[in-house]
Order: structure tokens, then C-alpha cells, then sequence
């Protein structure tokens, strides 16, 4: 029994260690990005379609025109990023071979540059990588890489709630990922968020979207894309929250285990005296 007493004593011993890092607070500037960058769901509303941006083909266009008549896939990334923005494209990607609709038939994809110093050649380069990806000949002209300038860029991730951050020092945005399903006349219907979508429920919601209807909001659980500084050794944002995650889930799982055990113990019928003594 004073066996079993002094485990479960050590075994809290080193819960509240584990605790520690799970709830200790991340650096103050990793803190401060949590505050500022996000992607809030803003379902129903009217995308700003008069905004001009520079097509991956080179020629000035209209965000508007490139709706009126499918459903679109509009994913806020940069073409430079060292980390998610090439995951969730892959990703996006790798979700659109299943489905039986095809891109420019069935909807288009949009891809927009939150940095306004790429050009229409970098964009037309991850096109063409893209579409490789995608490998479905005759599909060309439903994907759309834009870049524009900053008052378009700002106005067209605020409409859409994707609040991101610049660090001048390493040249980086702190952002997170996702995409957003829009209908055809610019109305934002479904937020996806990540960087693997289920080509099922990708399916259904352009379906969904392509008759001008609005999806539900989503459970609200970002992957943050924060730059690394190798000269001080500190972690990414997204590892950091990924260590808080997994250490909580670790001090949840044996906090739960422990209560367990101190319950069946406190059950147990204890043994008089005399019984331990015949023992």
C-alpha cells in the first residue's frame, strides 16, 4: 500500500512539472502575434470586388472579374514563404484530385499574395507548379496566383478576416492558414482552416456555395506561420503552440490516470491490524 501511496505521490510530482511548460507563457513577442494574427470567419459577407490586382498572366484585372460565374477557392498566402503558405497549397491541391468537379468548370481557385512586393512573374512560377500538381490537362484557366498593391491587399484580407503581421527583420509574415469558400456573386461561405482539407466536405461546400448558400461556422482551431531565429534558438510559433498542446494533453491524460488511481485506493477495504499481523 505505502508502495503504491509513494508512486502515485511521484507520479504527481512529475505532473506538475509537465504542467509547467504547458502553461508557462511563450516569449512576449510570440505572445503579441497570437493577439494580432488570425483568420476570423466573416460568412455572408460581400467580398470587395472592385479591387484591382495583377494577374499571374501580367494583365490588370477586377476581383470581380473573376467571379459571376462558379464557386471559388480564395487562399491568402504569400509566394515566398519558407513554411505554411507552400504546405497549404500542396495541401489544397492534394485535396482537389479526388473530386469529381473540375477547376474551371465547377470552380476556380484564387490565390492572393499578402506581400505586395512579389510580381506576376513569381505568381505565374507557382502556377505553373500547381498545375503540375493538379495534373488535369484543360484546367488552366481556373486557377488564378494575384499580386497587388497595399491598399488592395489590406482591404481585400480585412473583408475576409485574415489579420497577419510583418517582420521587418527577417523579411517574414507572421499568419495563419486557411482558405475560404466563396460563391459565385462574392459572398464568403465557409472557412477551411489548415493545411489538409477533406475533399469531402470540400465537395459538398462548393456544391453548397455554387447555389449561393452559406456554411456554418467552424470550430476555431488556427496553425499559426511564425519565422525562425537561428541565432537565438527560438522556437517557431507553431512548434510553440504545438508543445503547449501536446504537454497539456500529456498533464490532462495522467492528472485523469492519477484521480483514478486514488479512487480505486480510497475503495479498497483497508486490513485490521490483527489480519496484517497473521500475514
Amino acid at each position: 500500500m505505502r508502495t503504491r501511496r509513494s508512486f502515485l505521490l511521484a507520479l504527481a510530482r512529475g505532473l506538475a512539472v509537465l504542467v509547467v511548460p504547458a502553461t508557462l507563457p511563450a516569449q512576449d513577442d510570440a505572445g503579441k502575434v497570437v493577439r494580432e494574427v488570425g483568420f476570423d470567419q466573416k460568412l455572408g459577407e460581400l467580398l470587395p470586388l472592385s479591387l484591382r490586382f495583377h494577374h499571374d498572366s501580367g494583365r490588370e484585372l477586377t476581383l470581380g472579374d473573376l467571379f459571376g460565374m462558379r464557386p471559388v477557392i480564395l487562399a491568402p498566402v504569400y509566394y515566398r514563404c519558407p513554411m505554411l503558405c507552400n504546405q497549404l497549397l500542396n495541401g489544397l491541391t492534394r485535396s482537389l484530385k479526388p473530386l469529381s468537379l473540375d477547376a474551371g468548370k465547377d470552380f476556380d481557385v484564387i490565390a492572393v499574395s499578402i506581400d505586395p512586393s512579389e510580381m506576376p512573374e513569381l505568381a505565374a512560377k507557382k502556377k505553373a507548379n500547381y498545375l503540375e500538381r493538379y495534373d488535369r490537362p484543360g484546367t488552366e484557366s481556373g486557377w488564378h496566383f494575384l499580386t497587388g498593391e497595399p491598399p488592395s491587399i489590406a482591404e481585400l484580407t480585412r473583408a475576409i478576416g485574415f489579420r497577419y503581421r510583418y517582420n521587418p527583420r527577417t523579411r517574414l509574415y507572421a499568419h495563419a492558414a486557411g482558405v475560404v469558400v466563396v460563391t459565385p456573386d462574392g459572398r464568403l461561405a465557409r472557412y477551411f482552416y489548415g493545411i489538409d482539407f477533406p475533399a469531402k466536405d470540400l465537395q459538398a461546400e462548393l456544391e453548397r456555395a455554387r447555389t449561393g448558400r452559406v456554411g456554418s461556422p467552424i470550430g476555431r482551431l488556427l496553425l499559426l506561420c511564425y519565422d525562425y531565429d537561428a541565432a537565438t534558438g527560438k522556437y517557431t510559433l507553431s512548434i510553440l503552440r504545438l508543445i503547449r498542446i501536446l504537454g497539456t494533453a500529456t498533464a490532462l491524460a495522467l492528472g485523469s490516470f492519477l484521480f483514478m488511481m486514488l479512487r480505486k485506493e480510497r475503495r479498497q477495504p483497508r486490513q485490521a491490524p490483527a489480519e496484517r499481523a497473521i500475514m
